[in-house]
């Protein structure tokens, strides 16, 4: 039988965007089952999912939290592969792995996978990742959420789940790699300045032709 907590997991629309406080969606849901958080703590689910949640809990209804932001349509990221210096910095924020490439090489955006959480915006160096709109998904069979479909809903959960294990169970060999392509912070710091110089240069020497 399901935990209460998987219960109200169940409920969100797992963008796993943090929004809410929680690093993921299934510790935001572990949370309110302890009574340590409020229902309202949901931007992308806004008041469809306070509706379900309040529901399912026998709780009066109530606005969204503005402390945690605003509730927006959803949106998609999209990754100006011309533009992309194959940092990996947007592969290992995104909680879902919607995101293609290796270093130095182009990554781009699994569209149907893609939760709109933003969490690959900031650190991307170059800003080559913007959001934009994302078609609504089935609201039927009683899914409270146009935005989010039951099926897409599922997937991230699962992908989530997934990802986590994958973190948790990495192979020592592979953390040895890493050390051996970047023995150190700063390397990685440099070789991520240094292309970020090339491509501020190449935008430059571009916009220097279209004046001239």
């Amino acid at each position: 039988m399901s935990s209460l907590a998987e219960e109200i997991d169940a409920l969100l629309p797992q963008t796993q965007c943090t929004r809410c406080g929680y690093p993921a969606c299934l510790p935001y849901a572990q949370a309110i089952a302890r009574g340590e958080a409020d229902i309202n703590q949901c931007p992308p689910g806004g008041t469809q999912t306070i509706a379900a949640l309040a529901d399912f809990l026998g709780m009066e209804r109530k606005p969204l939290d503005p402390v945690f932001g605003v509730h927006r349509p959803r949106t998609l990221a999209l990754i100006n592969e011309h533009e992309c210096i194959g940092c990996t910095l947007c592969l290992q924020a995104c909680p879902v792995d919607a995101i293609l490439g290796a270093t130095k090489q182009m990554h781009t955006v699994i569209a149907e996978e893609c939760t709109g959480c933003e969490l690959c915006v900031s650190p991307c160096p170059v800003d080559c990742i913007e959001m934009v709109p994302f078609a609504r998904g089935d609201s039927r069979d009683g899914w409270p959420w146009p935005e989010y479909s039951r099926e897409q809903a599922e997937r991230a959960r699962r992908r989530t789940k997934a990802r986590l294990e994958r973190l948790q169970r990495r192979p020592v060999a592979a953390d040895a790699r890493a050390a051996a392509r970047y023995p150190s912070r700063a390397q990685m710091r440099r070789e991520i300045a240094a292309a970020v110089a090339r491509e501020r240069a190449r935008k430059a020497r571009r916009l220097q032709n279209r004046q001239t």
